[in-house]
């Protein structure tokens, strides 16, 4: 897997902001999706219950769909078990 600097700016940038509104969620590690390795997911924890994991799921849903428009890059925000 290769990210480029810009990638890497991005990636830096959601972790930060997962630090700052889900201080209960932790970074984990960047994949490739298995469906198309230019997608890159940012595995995290899994917050402690399900609303909370929605809250997650919209919040880096809108940061995501800015990334690919702004910058054609695909990342998602994964919770993993």
């Amino acid at each position: 897997m290769r990210i480029n600097s810009k990638q890497q700016e991005l990636i830096q940038g959601l972790i930060e902001d997962l630090n700052r509104h889900f201080p209960d969620v932790k970074f984990v590690d960047i994949t490739e999706s298995p469906e198309n390795p230019d997608d890159l997911w940012i595995n995290v924890t899994e917050p402690g219950d399900d609303d909370r994991e929605i809250e997650l799921i919209e919040f880096f849903g809108e940061k995501s769909a800015d990334i690919l428009m702004d910058y054609g890059y695909h990342m998602l925000v994964m919770p993993i078990r």
